[in-house]
């Protein structure tokens, strides 16, 4: 931007109307929440939707993987990794080559929820009413973006 803009102009970008950040932040609560009604159905919270996901694709990953990929630290993902363990989706266990290392699988009751949860991606695109070009487009956007600013 140039930094040579007049005091209006920089009013100006103070706008609320004018920031990146407020719509994407009001869209990421809006769409938490659009997913809401499709996970009580499956008792699930939207973070253990994401650490599903992943362990349905990996089958087992490290907790710091996990918190890598989830961009979330141990101290947000060990008190929900417990609450799956508790349900049984889930087993953690320690690393045997590292035991500072623990291990997250998943579990029969874990593999169970996805067959129920296979219809989640598609609702969302119909509440959402994006075509599958204009969802991949903006998926895309938002991974470039996401990628720039870690």
């Amino acid at each position: 931007m140039d930094s040579h803009l007049s005091p209006t102009d920089k009013a100006e970008l103070l706008k609320l109307e004018n920031q990146l950040c407020f719509p994407l932040y009001a869209v990421s609560r809006m769409l938490t929440k659009a997913y809401q009604p499709f996970l009580q159905e499956l008792d699930l919270t939207y973070p253990q939707y994401l650490v599903l996901l992943l362990l349905w694709e990996h089958r087992e990953l490290t907790v710091k993987e996990l918190g890598d990929k989830l961009l979330l630290d141990s101290g947000t993902l060990t008190p929900l990794l417990k609450r799956m363990e508790q349900k049984q989706w889930v087993s953690r266990r320690r690393a045997p080559h590292d035991e500072r290392s623990v291990i997250i699988s998943i579990l029969p009751a874990g593999d169970t929820l996805q067959q129920r949860a296979c219809q989640i991606p598609e609702q969302l695109l119909e509440r959402m009413q994006l075509s599958i070009p204009e969802f991949e487009a903006l998926r895309l956007q938002l991974n470039t973006l996401l990628t720039r600013l870690t």
